[in-house]
């Protein structure tokens, strides 16, 4: 079976099934993240939003609501799981602790009050960007009280796939990981036997059944789970896209005379987003006295484990002069941030999937510097977008960055072939396409609505 393309349905739903279409009838939507962006700043959740407010616009939309879990961030309401601090059509949820081992909820009152929740909303669409903090077992309530309700699935990570965050990197060397198995699983996490993985991949792919339909950001993404063991008729492609910049878009940055390479990291500060390979090249640069580079970093550390935070604050104080933190910023200004450097980086150890800072770096007219792997070479063409080093080579980067400010040509060159980044509004009606190809009759949908193939129920 060859996979969907971005926007198209893999297939017709079957003749002896004749099913009316959602886009017979206006969609009554229902976006599920795993946090609410009012209360973290990551990519996968400023995605959904971002696409939630996008299509509750669109006149196929006849209803839309967000529903986000708190993370501990936000206090329950006293007697209730699910509160509405930020409007009448927006849901939080206050979970009481979560496996993040088989990703199920083992909150008791959850499936009850999620269920009076789809009762009273009655969606006729459900889709997820992530399942961690709700739980897979949020997808069989789903398809118990509403089973004519189709299911779609964003997939940001590799969190079915892999214990380890969902990164595919070894513990505790954090070298890339090509694929999982029980026992690969269980020398990265020894405490867990094979048994226990073997059962972790068959519990997980037993929920992923009652999906309708799977979306991934990347192309790479999407190869390692139908690698896995999802049917890729049912996994299509579809880019986050971008609402469009307040501020005027501006060229390739051309640097005066004299002045040093500005390159810019914004995100997450973590160890996985490449941060220690950053400033090891900085470190580099100083010792070989080049002083035509310039580093902004602007990010957070403030929600990574303690040990990390230490050894990053510690790390500040001996950090090279080239380094400048500024510290977090908020998402609307990232735009204006970008247009006041050179070039943007992106030195992740990880696969990542399809980061926004890419397409936010494009969107400015920024090319990207990145690591050469998984998500990160797929949305940056070598040469084109901007340029790649080898991931987790701090001299490999220090090269390159000396290369580029010694000849900045290189940099300018790239305005011409820079890519642009999809659209909010392509995102949403490549979306709302895919809605529509899903069957919505009862006869269609339900438990049974699917035959798996036999490899969806083995662990691979």
């Amino acid at each position: 079976m060859k996979k969907r393309r971005a926007g198209r349905p893999a297939a017709n739903p079957p003749e002896q099934h004749p099913a009316k279409m959602v886009s017979e009838a206006p969609v009554r939507l229902l976006m599920i993240a795993h946090l609410h962006p009012a209360v973290s700043k990551g990519g996968a959740e400023i995605a959904a939003y971002q696409l939630y407010n996008s299509l509750r616009s669109s006149p196929e939309v006849e209803a839309s609501w967000f529903l986000a879990a708190s993370g501990g961030r936000i206090a329950p309401r006293l007697g209730a799981r699910l509160s509405q601090p930020f409007g009448p059509d927006e849901y939080v949820y206050a979970g009481a602790g979560f496996d993040h081992f088989t990703h199920s909820n083992p909150d008791p009152e959850w499936p009850g009050e999620f269920s009076r929740l789809l009762e009273q909303l009655r969606p006729t669409v459900v889709h997820f960007h992530h399942y961690t903090n709700l739980g897979l077992d949020t997808l069989l309530t789903i398809r118990r009280v509403l089973p004519a309700a189709r299911i779609v699935v964003t997939l940001h990570e590799y969190l079915g796939i892999c214990n380890h965050f969902g990164q595919m990197v070894k513990r505790p060397s954090l070298a890339l990981c090509d694929r999982a198995s029980p026992r690969d699983c269980n020398r990265c996490f020894p405490e867990k036997s094979e048994q226990d993985f073997f059962l972790r991949e068959l519990f997980i792919k037993r929920f992923f059944r009652l999906v309708d339909a799977f979306v991934s950001p990347s192309q790479f993404l999407a190869d390692r789970y139908i690698a896995w063991g999802i049917d890729p008729a049912r996994m299509t492609v579809i880019e986050n896209g971008l609402p469009a910049p307040q501020t005027p878009t501006g060229a390739v940055a051309l640097r005066s005379s004299g002045r040093p390479l500005s390159i810019g990291f914004f995100g997450q500060i973590s160890r996985l987003k490449g941060i220690d390979v950053l400033f090891d090249a900085a470190a580099l640069l100083e010792e070989a006295g080049f002083e035509g580079v310039e580093i902004d970093v602007h990010g957070d550390h403030s929600g990574q484990p303690p040990e990390f935070r230490a050894l990053f604050e510690a790390r500040l104080q001996t950090a090279a002069k080239i380094i400048h933190v500024h510290g977090p910023y908020e998402n609307s200004k990232v735009h204006d941030l970008m247009l006041g450097v050179d070039a943007v980086i992106v030195p992740s150890i990880w696969w990542e999937n399809s980061p926004l800072v890419i397409q936010e770096a494009l969107l400015a007219r920024r090319p990207v510097i990145c690591s050469d792997i998984g998500g990160m070479s797929e949305k940056v063409r070598n040469g084109l977008d901007g340029f790649h080093f080898r991931a987790g080579n701090a001299r490999s980067l220090a090269t390159l960055l000396s290369q580029l400010a010694t000849e900045p040509a290189r940099l300018l060159n790239l305005a011409s072939t820079l890519a642009q980044p999809r659209s909010l509004t392509e995102t949403s009606a490549e979306t709302l396409a895919l809605y529509r190809s899903l069957p919505v009759d009862p006869d269609v949908g339900g438990l049974m609505r699917n035959t798996p193939a036999e490899q969806d129920l083995q662990p691979a």
